[in-house]
């Protein structure tokens, strides 16, 4: 028996291991990316590919990492030393420039667990810098693609996965960079890991391990029990061009399981904002945790009581090869609102309004440079309490880049950052405001953008009113100005100015006295 002081000890000792794993990956780091936004993140899996613990890093990249952890257990049989790579969305990964790196970890010549981390790299070629351009229908339009491959063989690179990763990209002295980096934080994790298991037994780490992922069930299922039982659904839509694309989901709830069923979604499209499974599984589990209770464990435990059903060449489960590019940092942002507008009927308490439901991905870049960001917006209003303004909401939890590190590494200016006041729906409790976001380029450059939201406003909830939607402007240097479509790429020079106004959040409640 494993009683409950040992089980949270152990739980923060887990996650005190990928909270440091992903701290030396950003310290460590070369792009601004990673080390400045913390685009990145750290788990420690089972000998099984079961997620044992995860830092508080980015809600999309840690739901889905267990599926390139299960890739590469169904390729190789681990072996001290060795690490193993994967970014293919259609075997483990999610879109290409999320490189995931998988190390086994060995105590006195037993496998006994993985550690892995996930990082955001800002080019791996393609048609566009950035590698998300948005004219892409194929996926290898939009970059390197590596399917699951051993990369690392006694702390050194190996050739036939470094050389070409690297000599695809635009920048490839920085993606050399970010690698030593993702290496060595899984190095570090499996000595701390090393250390903790010897220190307490290889048996009794995986008693503790089982009974940890055991009482994530079990915290999940009574959650899911104290919630009524039913079928609820929602609708929302992704903006293509003029047409709008939809996604449905029905949530039921039977006691203490879940099922989330996205039949009547629309077909995968001929564009980058289709989304593979293994998005969707993390989008559904990061909506549960929200309405059910953020505070049980995010392990695999937690997850077996959930359920999903994604037919089979939806936007929500493509097929090869289509491009995903967007799907990874825009459709799960929608995928994220539908689950949580069904699961609002059953716990309106918990559930707050649509926040901005975009990362606004902006990318710019030449053969000398490439940069990528999400913009921060309005968080939905909540239940009990206003949303907040200017952050990153959903399935993102980045940061911002300092305009003094944008200045020291970029060819361009931002000129204004500010709130934009009043964006934010009305209601009981208001919804959180967008921000607006100027750059004025120095030099000749591809601009891409990525956002969602520009046509279709983020919903309120409980009669709140719902958010502004965002916009998009190209001043460019002769004076003349352009309304640039959500999803875009596009060819700037010295003197334009691109002025990025990102979505409110909704308010919640009807609007009253305040």
């Amino acid at each position: 028996m494993i009683d409950a002081v040992t089980l949270e000890v152990a739980r923060h000792r887990f996650a005190a291991i990928a909270t440091e794993m992903g701290g030396v990956l950003r310290r460590t780091s070369l792009s601004p990316n990673i080390k400045e936004r913390a685009d990145c993140s750290a788990a420690v899996f089972t000998a099984s590919g079961e997620m044992l613990a995860q830092a508080e890093h980015i809600p999309v990249h840690l739901g889905s990492m267990p599926e390139s952890v299960k890739a590469c257990l169904a390729r190789f049989d681990p072996v001290p030393g060795a690490q193993y790579a994967v970014n293919d969305p259609f075997a483990g990964g999610t879109h290409l420039n999320d490189l995931t790196l998988v190390a086994p970890v060995f105590v006195r010549g037993r496998h006994v667990a993985w550690v892995a981390n996930r990082a955001h790299h800002a080019d791996v070629g393609g048609e566009a810098p950035g590698s998300m351009p948005a004219h892409a229908t194929t996926v290898d339009q939009e970059g390197h693609r590596v399917s699951p491959m051993q990369c690392v063989a006694d702390d050194r690179w190996l050739p036939a996965f470094l050389e070409p990763f690297v000599g695809a990209s635009r920048t490839p002295w920085e993606r050399r960079g970010d690698l030593d980096a993702q290496m060595g934080a899984n190095a570090v994790a499996a000595r701390r890991l090393t250390e903790l298991i010897e220190s307490e037994g290889i048996d009794r780490f995986l008693a503790v391990s089982d009974a940890l992922l055991d009482y994530g069930e079990r915290r999940m299922s009574a959650a899911l029990a104290a919630l009524p039982d039913g079928s609820w659904s929602f609708r929302d839509h992704m903006e293509h061009g003029d047409r709008d694309v939809a996604i449905e989901v029905t949530v039921t709830i039977d006691g203490d399981t879940l099922i989330a069923d996205f039949t009547g979604t629309d077909p995968q499209v001929e564009a980058n904002f289709n989304a593979v499974e293994a998005v969707t599984r993390s989008c559904l589990y990061y909506a549960v945790r929200v309405a059910a209770d953020p505070a049980i464990p995010p392990n695999g435990g937690s997850y077996r009581p959930i359920d999903l059903i994604a037919p089979e060449g939806t936007l929500v489960n493509a097929r090869f090869p289509a491009a995903v590019a967007a799907g990874n940092v825009e459709t799960s942002q929608r995928i994220a609102d539908v689950v949580l507008g069904a699961l609002a009927r059953a716990a309106p308490d918990r559930v707050p309004a649509a926040s901005q439901g975009t990362m606004n991905n902006v990318l710019i870049g030449n053969e000398e440079f490439a940069y990528y960001e999400t913009v921060a917006g309005g968080q939905g209003a909540r239940p009990w309490a206003d949303g907040q303004s200017g952050l990153h909401t959903g399935m993102t939890n980045t940061q911002n880049t300092p305009i003094e590190a944008l200045h020291t590494h970029y060819p361009f200016r931002v000129v204004a950052y500010t709130l934009r006041r009043g964006s934010g729906g009305d209601g009981m409790f208001r919804g959180g405001d967008g921000i607006r976001r100027e750059i004025v380029f120095e030099t000749a450059a591809t601009l891409s953008l990525m956002g969602e939201r520009r046509r279709h406003a983020p919903w309120g909830l409980a009669g709140g009113g719902p958010g502004s939607t965002g916009e998009d402007w190209l001043h460019r240097a002769d004076g003349s100005v352009e309304r640039l479509p959500g999803k875009c790429t596009v060819e700037v020079g010295p003197g334009d100015r691109l002025v990025v106004l990102t979505p409110g959040g909704g308010g919640w409640g009807a609007p009253g006295p305040r």
